[in-house]
């Protein structure tokens, strides 16, 4: 018993991935029609993104100002206060800033993404659309999912901002580092690989967070529990992919 115990569970596994894997080629391959379709491609960007402004430049602040302090704590260690800068956005483009966009998206954008299709499908609102020979992958699931793929890389430059802006505000107002000083090694010392790191982990988390969001919902069983047990598999299974993909790509980078 205990011996087939795991052999059916990574056979689940597997069986799981070519489901999620037929079911991203099929909303790849309705995604080209979506793209014809601006204003409804439009309003899932901006309720996808839009939406998510406030958490995330309000986190954005705070991530940044605790990271000022850390870091400005241990530079004084060695005499490097002036670094506060360089480290400061390095940590926030390469990691943090995609990390933390795509959890926070995960859970407020995802969610709903995943319940408000998972609701579509316990009112019957995609089994009137098949009947009637209407895609509702191609007309509810793709749009969404390109929506929330072209809002991460968008939300995580807001993030990268805001919390080079709040670490600022602990460096140069409370910690007294000349700004010019700041600024200027904080240009010299960010490179475009360092932007195209974070720019690539973005879209790779935007992909990973909609996909999972788009299949909960979709699959979802038709009843108020399972649009529950829908949205809170969104949350886990992005955050635990996330992390995941997170140390694969860093370890690939570096």
């Amino acid at each position: 018993m205990s011996a087939g115990a795991p052999d059916i569970g990574l056979r689940g596994g597997v069986i799981k991935l070519g489901a999620v894997t037929r079911f991203l080629l099929r909303v790849l391959g309705q995604s080209v029609p979506a793209l014809k379709r601006p204003r409804l491609l439009v309003a899932q960007i901006y309720n996808a993104g839009a939406r998510s402004l406030v958490i995330i430049m309000l986190s954005g602040v705070f991530v940044g100002m605790v990271l000022g302090l850390q870091a400005y704590d241990l530079l004084a260690r060695f005499g490097s206060e002036s670094a506060l800068g360089v480290a400061a956005a390095l940590g926030l483009i390469r990691e943090l800033a995609p990390v933390l966009t795509a959890l926070l998206f995960a859970g407020r954008a995802g969610t709903a993404l995943a319940s408000e299709i998972g609701l579509m499908g316990a009112t019957d609102q995609l089994t009137a659309m098949e009947m009637m020979a209407v895609d509702p992958v191609r007309y509810v699931v793709a749009p969404r999912f390109l929506g929330g793929v072209i809002a991460m890389p968008l939300l995580t430059a807001i993030f990268d901002c805001v919390g080079i802006y709040g670490t600022q505000l602990i460096g140069v107002t409370m910690m007294r580092i000349p700004p010019g000083t700041f600024w200027s090694q904080l240009v010299n010392a960010v490179e475009l690989r360092d932007i195209r790191e974070g720019f690539i982990k973005s879209v790779v988390f935007g992909v990973t967070c909609s996909l999972v969001a788009v299949y909960e919902g979709y699959y979802a069983e038709p009843t108020a529990e399972g649009v529950g047990l829908a949205t809170t598999r969104t949350v886990v299974t992005s955050a635990v992919l996330i992390l995941m993909l997170d140390y694969i790509l860093t370890a690939m980078f570096l």
